[in-house]
C-alpha cells in the first residue's frame, strides 16, 4: 500500500484487507481460547474420575473391614484405613488451596461467582465444599467467563511482578505440590500393620533431571536407599507415583533461560489456560491419591486382579533319592486364562496357553542351568505388575560304565586316574581309605597315590546339591603294585623283532618306554647301557639315550643274521631297574 498515489478504490481495497486480517486474528484467538475451555472440561472430568477411582478402592476396604470372619485381616484393613485418612487429609488440603487460587484470579478478573444454577451464563456450577466433599474440586463453566483472554491477573497473581523469583501464590503452590509428593510416598512406604513387618520410607526432593530415564534412575536410587526397597511391590508403586508427580523446577523456555516451572506455566497464560493448568495439577494429585490407595488395598485384598481359574500348585526339589527327606510346598494358584502375561527369559522360547507362559529350553551345561526373567500381568486398573522369577535345573549327565574287577589295581609312584559315578545324585564324592597316601580331585578325574600296603580302599558317595546331604554308596578295594618295568627300544625298534640292516644302522638313540599293549602314561629315562653285536670282537658302553659314534659305527657293520643285544638301566616315576632287548638283523 505504498510506492505511489492510490485511487479511492485501491484505498478501499487495502482497508478491507486490513479488516479481514484483524477478523482472522480474532477468530484464531477465539479458537485457541475455546480449545482451552475444552481442555479444562476434559481435565475436570479426569479429576473426578481419579477421585472416584480412589473412593471406590477405599469403599471396598471399608466393606471388607466389616467382615468378622478373618479378625487378623480385619485389623490390618482398619490400620490401612487410618493411613488412607491421612492421605485424604493432605489431598484435600491441596485441592482446597488450588481452588482458592482459581477463585482469586476469577474475582480479580471481574467475573461473577454467584452460584445460581447450571446454565450457560453461570461461571461456578458446583462450588468447592470442604465439609461434604473436601476432595472434589469446584466445577467451573469456562464458557461463561467474559475475560477468557485476560492474562495480567493470572500472571501477576500466580507468578508475581517478575518472572524470577516467583513471589505470587505459585510459590506456595509449587512448595505444596512437592510436599504432597513426599508425604504421599512416605505414607505409602512407611507402615507397621498388626502382625506384619515394619517398613520405613523417607523420600527426598528430586526436581532436576535431564529426561524421564534420568528421573527414573534417580528415583530408583532414592528408593534403594530405604528399607521399603525390601518390599518389591512398594518399590515399584512408589517409583510410579513419585515420577508422575515430578516436574523440573528450572528449565529453558524460548529465549528465556532457567525459568521456574511456575513462570513457564503461567507466563502470559490467558485466564482459561491458567485455570486449565491449575485443574491439571488437581487431577495429578487425585491420580496420585488413587494409585496410593490401590497399592494399599493390594496388601490385604486381591481386588486389583481378575481371576477365573484356580489350580493346585506343588513345587519342591528337582532331584530326590531313596531315603532323602523331601519337602513339597502346596498352594492354590489363581489366574485369569484370558489375561495373557508377558514373560521374559534369559534363554529358551516362550509360548502362551490359557493365561500361562511356557518356556521351552534345551538342557545344557555340566552341573546346573539357571533360568530367570520377569513375568508381568495387567491389573484391572490397566497398570502392569512385574515380578522376577528364577528356576534352577540340575543337569544329570547320561552315563554308563563297564568295569573289570580283576584289573582293579593302583600303581605305586604313579598318578592313578580314578573316575566315579554316583547314580541318582548330581555330585559324586570319592574319599580314601586305608592304603592311600592321597586322593585329590583334578579336572574331571580324581588322582590316587597309593602307599606301601598291598591294597587300598576308595569310598564313593553321592551328594545332592539341593538337600546338601551326602550318602555313602560303597567301598572298593584295589590291589597295589609297583609299575611294570619298561622295555629298551633302539629308536622305534622293540625287543624280539627282526629288522632290516638299514633300519638298524639308521638308529641313533635308545628309549625306555612301554610297548603299545601297556597303556599307562609313564615316562622313563635311560641310564647306563651296553650294546653287543654278535660276531663283533667287543661290546660298546655308554650312558643316556644317545648312542656314541662308536656304537653307531658298530650297528652299521651288522651283517644279515646278526643279533643286536642291548642291556640298560632305567629310572622314572620314583623307581629304577634293568631292561634288555634283543633285535635280529635280516
Amino acid at each position: 500500500m505504498s510506492g505511489g498515489k492510490e485511487t479511492p478504490r485501491q484505498k478501499m481495497i487495502g482497508l478491507m484487507y486490513l479488516v479481514l486480517l484483524a477478523l482472522l486474528a480474532m477468530n484464531v484467538s477465539k479458537a485457541v481460547l475455546d480449545a482451552f475451555v475444552a481442555i479444562e472440561n476434559n481435565l475436570q472430568v479426569a479429576a473426578v474420575t481419579q477421585l472416584e477411582r480412589g473412593n471406590s478402592a477405599e469403599s471396598d476396604l471399608k466393606s471388607e473391614a466389616d467382615d468378622k470372619s478373618n479378625p487378623i485381616k480385619q485389623q490390618k484393613i482398619r490400620y490401612y484405613l487410618d493411613v488412607i485418612k491421612k492421605i485424604n487429609k493432605i489431598t484435600a488440603e491441596n485441592i482446597e488451596k488450588i481452588d482458592a487460587i482459581k477463585m482469586d484470579i476469577l474475582k480479580q478478573s471481574g467475573e461473577v461467582l454467584d452460584v445460581k444454577n447450571e446454565n450457560e451464563e453461570t461461571v461456578i456450577w458446583v462450588p468447592y465444599n470442604k465439609a461434604k466433599e473436601p476432595l472434589k474440586p469446584a466445577k467451573i463453566n469456562l464458557m461463561a467467563i467474559n475475560a477468557k483472554d485476560q492474562y495480567d491477573v493470572p500472571m501477576h497473581t500466580i507468578i508475581g511482578e517478575n518472572l524470577e523469583p516467583v513471589t505470587g501464590s505459585g510459590k506456595e503452590l509449587w512448595a505444596d505440590y512437592n510436599k504432597f509428593r513426599g508425604e504421599l510416598c512416605d505414607l505409602l512406604g512407611t507402615y507397621a500393620p498388626p502382625g506384619g513387618r515394619s517398613f520405613k520410607f523417607k523420600s527426598k526432593a528430586i526436581n532436576s533431571f535431564k529426561n524421564n530415564a534420568d528421573l527414573e534412575k534417580q528415583v530408583e536410587k532414592m528408593i534403594n536407599a530405604n528399607t521399603a526397597a525390601n518390599l518389591k511391590d512398594d518399590a515399584e508403586d512408589i517409583k510410579t507415583i513419585y515420577m508422575a508427580l515430578s516436574k523440573n523446577e528450572f528449565a529453558d523456555m524460548g529465549e528465556e533461560k532457567h525459568l521456574h516451572w511456575v513462570a513457564r506455566t503461567f507466563d502470559h497464560a490467558p485466564l482459561v489456560a491458567a485455570l486449565a493448568s491449575l485443574t491439571a495439577v488437581q487431577q495429578e494429585i487425585l491420580n496420585g491419591r488413587a494409585s496410593a490407595i490401590a497399592c494399599i488395598k493390594a496388601r490385604v485384598s486381591t481386588g486389583e486382579y481378575s481371576f477365573n481359574k484356580v489350580i493346585g500348585l506343588a513345587f519342591g526339589p528337582q532331584l530326590a533319592n531313596s531315603g532323602d527327606d523331601v519337602e513339597i510346598s502346596v498352594m492354590m494358584a489363581a489366574f485369569d486364562s484370558d489375561n495373557k502375561p508377558e514373560v521374559k527369559t534369559n534363554s529358551g522360547q516362550i509360548t502362551y496357553l490359557e493365561g500361562k507362559g511356557i518356556v521351552k529350553v534345551k538342557a545344557s551345561g555340566s552341573n546346573e542351568m539357571v533360568l530367570n526373567g520377569t513375568v508381568s500381568i495387567k491389573k484391572k486398573s490397566g497398570e502392569t505388575k512385574t515380578e522376577q522369577w528364577t528356576h534352577t535345573i540340575k543337569i544329570m549327565k547320561p552315563m554308563g560304565t563297564v568295569s573289570l574287577p580283576d584289573m582293579r589295581v593302583l600303581y605305586r609312584g604313579y598318578d592313578n586316574k580314578v573316575e566315579g559315578v554316583a547314580s541318582g545324585y548330581d555330585e559324586t564324592v570319592l574319599s580314601m581309605g586305608g592304603g592311600l597316601k592321597s586322593l585329590n580331585k583334578k579336572g574331571l578325574f580324581w588322582i590316587a597315590i597309593p602307599g606301601t600296603d598291598k591294597s587300598a580302599t576308595i569310598t564313593i558317595s553321592g551328594r545332592s546339591s539341593i538337600t546338601k546331604k551326602t550318602v555313602p554308596l560303597g567301598k572298593f578295594v584295589f590291589k597295589v603294585s609297583n609299575l611294570p618295568s619298561p622295555q629298551v627300544f633302539l629308536g622305534s625298534i622293540g625287543t624280539g623283532t627282526t629288522n632290516s640292516k638299514s633300519a638298524v644302522a639308521s638308529s641313533t638313540k635308545l628309549f625306555a618306554k612301554y610297548p603299545p599293549e601297556i597303556t599307562l602314561n609313564a615316562t622313563f629315562d635311560v641310564g647306563t647301557w651296553e650294546l653287543t653285536v654278535s660276531g663283533a670282537p667287543r661290546s660298546i658302553s655308554g650312558s643316556g639315550n644317545s648312542l656314541s659314534a662308536e656304537a653307531i659305527n658298530l650297528l652299521k657293520q651288522c651283517k644279515p643274521g646278526a643279533k643286536v643285544s642291548i642291556s640298560a638301566k632305567y629310572k622314572g616315576m620314583g623307581y629304577s631297574g634293568n631292561m634288555a632287548s634283543i633285535i635280529t638283523v635280516n
